[in-house]
């Protein structure tokens, strides 16, 4: 059986209930992604707890090439992975985390191919170090967020009221994919910005080369860490791209069900601060680490849910 790095024992059998498993994801999501899970507990409890075994799933994968023992993972290892996403999505879960995602796979009409495309992504860590352009970088973001999204959409739901006017009783209701997939990749994007000096460190430039030519700014610079004019010109054109993707996303919040729109506003939030954190910093995210206070994601949740409650 396939083991995680710094997996609590209970997850090591089969052995627990869908209810003990639902907590088990539950408590994965509310160490790791604080402010989206409090977010998550003003939607209905099936459709929260749904979220959560995603989410469980999808940290469990990214430890996989991104966690303490991520110098143990082989392509194998991915292939593995696979072999078991493919057992919960037959009813037949192996770890005792995935109950409760095989039984989210009963309540909602979710794709294994957003999964299996997220395990692409990870495969792609194993091999590349390097994307020479954007469209290199945004099928790597993709697969390891943008998929998010897809899975998640099917769980939350869209607003049935959007269709009520006679005008629109023949329109199919409109599913906000496009905007889901952009949430992922601005948060993606995000997370590489504030990452960029731990990523040199580690020998990964997710930065396109393309980008960093544009700039005449080289590969050396970035690995000793060079903060001049080119750096910050490079890095605003970085955050205004992955803005864009953002604001592309907030088009897509109002047509998901009221109940998920609160946890969706409230990550979106939360990461695109990070990018005025970068900027307060003098975009330097290599002697420092953009960071938002816990006390001020918490405080985004107020005006999350205001803009949440606008249609």
């Amino acid at each position: 059986m396939l083991q995680l790095p710094d997996s609590p024992p209970c997850m090591k059998t089969t052995t627990v209930s869908v209810d003990e498993s639902y907590q088990i994801c539950q408590q994965i999501t509310a160490k790791y992604a604080k402010t989206f899970y409090l977010g998550t507990l003003l939607m209905s409890p099936a459709k929260r707890r749904a979220i959560w075994a995603i989410y469980a799933w999808c940290r469990r994968t990214d430890e996989l090439v991104d966690g303490p023992a991520a110098a143990m993972t082989t392509p194998e290892t991915l292939d593995l992975w696979e072999k078991q996403l493919e057992l919960i999505f037959a009813q037949h879960p192996q770890e005792n985390v995935d109950v409760a995602l095989a039984d989210a796979l009963k309540r909602y009409p979710m794709d294994i191919q957003p999964f299996r495309d997220m395990i692409s992504g990870q495969r792609m860590d194993l091999y590349r170090s390097r994307y020479e352009t954007f469209d290199d970088l945004y099928l790597y973001c993709y697969r390891v967020a943008g998929t998010v999204g897809l899975m998640s959409t099917a769980v939350m739901g869209i607003d049935s009221e959007q269709n009520t006017a006679p005008w629109n009783r023949y329109k199919q209701p409109y599913i906000p994919i496009d905007e889901a997939v952009s949430l992922g990749i601005a948060s993606q994007l995000t997370n590489i910005l504030r990452d960029v000096g731990e990523d040199a460190q580690r020998g990964r430039i997710y930065l396109p080369i393309q980008d960093l030519a544009r700039f005449n700014y080289t590969e050396k610079d970035l690995l000793k860490g060079v903060v001049d004019e080119r750096w910050r010109s490079l890095m605003k054109y970085q955050i205004q791209r992955a803005r864009q993707f953002y604001a592309q996303a907030e088009k897509g919040i109002s047509y998901l069900h009221p109940d998920a729109r609160l946890p969706v506003w409230a990550a979106l939030m939360h990461y695109s601060r990070i990018l005025s954190v970068i900027e307060r910093n003098g975009y330097d995210v290599f002697s420092q680490r953009a960071y938002v206070p816990q006390w001020k994601k918490i405080g985004t949740l107020p005006f999350a849910w205001l803009r949440s409650q606008v249609s």
